[in-house]
């Protein structure tokens, strides 16, 4: 299907947002039946809220030696 840019109405804040072509393409190719409800903002607003904080722990990479983070807590070998 040929899809032409459309402007959506984000139902959380009512602003107008471009939902391009190639986008709409994207969302066909993936299998969405619906398109999006939301502004990025709002989506991305509503994504984090729910969410905790990570704890994050220190750690030493077993292939360089350089310190990182990691989501887990390491085991003492």
């Amino acid at each position: 299907m040929i899809h032409q840019d459309k402007t959506l109405a984000c139902k959380d804040c009512g602003e107008e947002s471009a939902f391009p072509a190639s986008e709409q393409d994207f969302f066909e190719e993936k299998g969405f039946m619906n398109e999006p409800q939301r502004c990025k903002s709002c989506r991305s607003a509503r994504k984090d809220s729910g969410r905790p904080q990570r704890e994050m722990f220190d750690a030493v990479c077993a292939s360089c030696g350089r310190s990182c983070k990691v989501p887990f807590q390491p085991r003492k070998r």
